[in-house]
């Protein structure tokens, strides 16, 4: 078992109704236009694949996909949408879990290699998404760049959505590269509101790299968005392609 914390069942329960805007067209076309293109005519492999946001869309692509999943809370809501004998999940960490087979595309989205809350934990996924990768196969992670510009000297905490229904921040440990996501959630017209927080591990890309590198992986690609665009020095996020070399 690694650090991650373990979603429960209420929070696997809520949890696609509470990233709509993630699940959205919008959203969801360019990564999974960007994901197809990588895998071609291979098998897909995604770590933490939650209740398969994008493992489910990607599998009726015609991408032919498997699944690792921590939660068996958040496997069973996939469960609910695809049958085991088209988008086969298993329940266990990113970091040791193996399925069978070789695989033209690994992918890590939405920040969850943060969920890993010590570096050789995330040193240990790259070395697990190259197990699985044929020679020329491809470990994508889409991971946001630490927002620590906003931080000016005696301040902790950054918010990142202000809105009707939703307070987030963000407070950061400097020394531990451990962040912890506070959210506040308008349950009810009654004022009332749901406290939660996760905790996760940030890393830059050149301590990604670095990680890839011990892995024995190549850096390919690195873009600001699913769509392609050059990553600059004021890009919130990235999308980064390694490659298992021939």
């Amino acid at each position: 078992m690694t650090s991650s914390e373990l979603w429960t069942r209420a929070t696997a329960d809520r949890y696609d109704a509470e990233e709509t805007e993630m699940s959205s067209a919008a959203v969801l076309e360019p990564t999974l236009g960007f994901l197809a293109e990588l895998a071609g005519d291979g098998r897909a492999l995604e770590f933490a694949i939650g209740t398969g946001r994008v493992g489910v869309p990607l599998r009726e692509r015609g991408v032919p996909v498997v699944g690792i999943e921590l939660s068996e809370h958040m496997a069973a809501v996939l469960r609910r949408k695809i049958g085991e004998d088209k988008l086969p999940v298993t329940v266990g960490d990113m970091t040791s879990t193996v399925v069978p087979g070789e695989f033209t595309l690994v992918y890590l989205v939405y920040n969850t290699i943060t969920n890993l809350l010590t570096q050789d934990e995330q040193v240990e996924c790259f070395r697990n998404a190259a197990r699985h990768l044929e020679p020329g196969g491809r470990f994508v992670v889409e991971l946001g760049v630490p927002p620590l510009q906003f931080l000016p000297p005696g301040q902790i905490a950054v918010p990142f959505d202000v809105s009707e229904r939703h307070i987030g921040l963000d407070t950061f440990d400097l020394v531990e590269q451990i962040l912890v996501s506070h959210h506040f959630t308008r349950e009810g017209d009654d004022g009332r509101y749901r406290r939660d927080n996760s905790r996760h591990r940030y890393a830059w890309p050149a301590e990604l790299d670095l990680m890839a590198r011990i892995a024995g992986l190549e850096l390919e690609r690195r873009v600001a968005d699913w769509d392609g665009a050059p990553f600059a020095q004021d890009s919130t996020k990235h999308i980064s392609v390694w490659r298992k070399p021939v």
